[in-house]
């Protein structure tokens, strides 16, 4: 089991909570915190989560969860609402960079993803999540690659051009109809045009032959 099945299993789903998405992260600035502030059990992993209660209405959260040297299990720190989250800043928005930002209403953390991949993976699940589950202050995505948001994009991109195609196909089927209307009428005006000579044609010969 890898350490992203095994938080989800250890920390998340005792609590009714799924998890949604992971990246291990190490911070950009050392913060300096006190030996017993960790509780003496010295380095550690770091992995920002996303998760969501299974319980309706979903609430969606951001838990900072670590895993001490010479220790196979979990610990949840700090946790946040998503609503609390104002900025997601991902540094550079013309290449792949580990590097982000995070801004909570009360926090604010500068991270280093283990890749640039896993971030730009974390991002999506996280921009998804945000349009899902929160239906008023969004947080704000700056400085993030287009790919990043790409989903959605990608989404509508497809949307517009199905909507294109059904356009065009219904302009072609009125102008066929149109076309199948004047040649209805056409057809009929000869119709009628063959009709009324016939009966002129019987008619003369009606008279000749009288």
């Amino acid at each position: 089991m890898n350490a992203k099945s095994a938080i989800n299993k250890e920390i998340f789903a005792p609590h009714d909570e799924r998890m949604l998405g992971a990246v291990q992260v190490k911070r950009r600035t050392k913060k300096k915190i006190p030996f017993l502030a960790t509780g003496g059990q010295g380095e550690y992993l770091t992995y920002i989560c996303l998760s969501v209660t299974n319980k309706k209405p979903a609430q969606a959260s951001i838990t900072k969860v670590k895993q001490f040297e010479g220790s196979t299990s979990f610990v949840r720190r700090t946790q946040w609402m998503l609503e609390q989250l104002r900025q997601v800043n991902g540094i550079d928005p013309n290449k792949d960079s580990p590097e982000f930002d995070l801004i909570f209403e009360n926090a604010f953390d500068q991270w280093v993803a283990s890749t640039a991949s896993e971030k730009c993976t974390f991002f999506q699940v996280l921009h998804h999540t945000c349009q899902q589950y929160l239906t008023d202050k969004k947080p704000e995505f700056i400085n993030c690659q287009s790919k990043i948001m790409g989903g959605n994009s990608i989404l509508h991109s497809a949307a517009d051009s199905v909507t294109s195609a059904v356009q065009k196909a219904s302009q072609a089927l009125n102008e066929r109809g149109e076309r199948l209307g004047r040649a209805e009428e056409k057809t009929e005006e000869l119709k009628n045009s063959a009709q009324q000579f016939a009966e002129t044609a019987h008619k003369l010969a009606m008279k000749h032959k009288c």
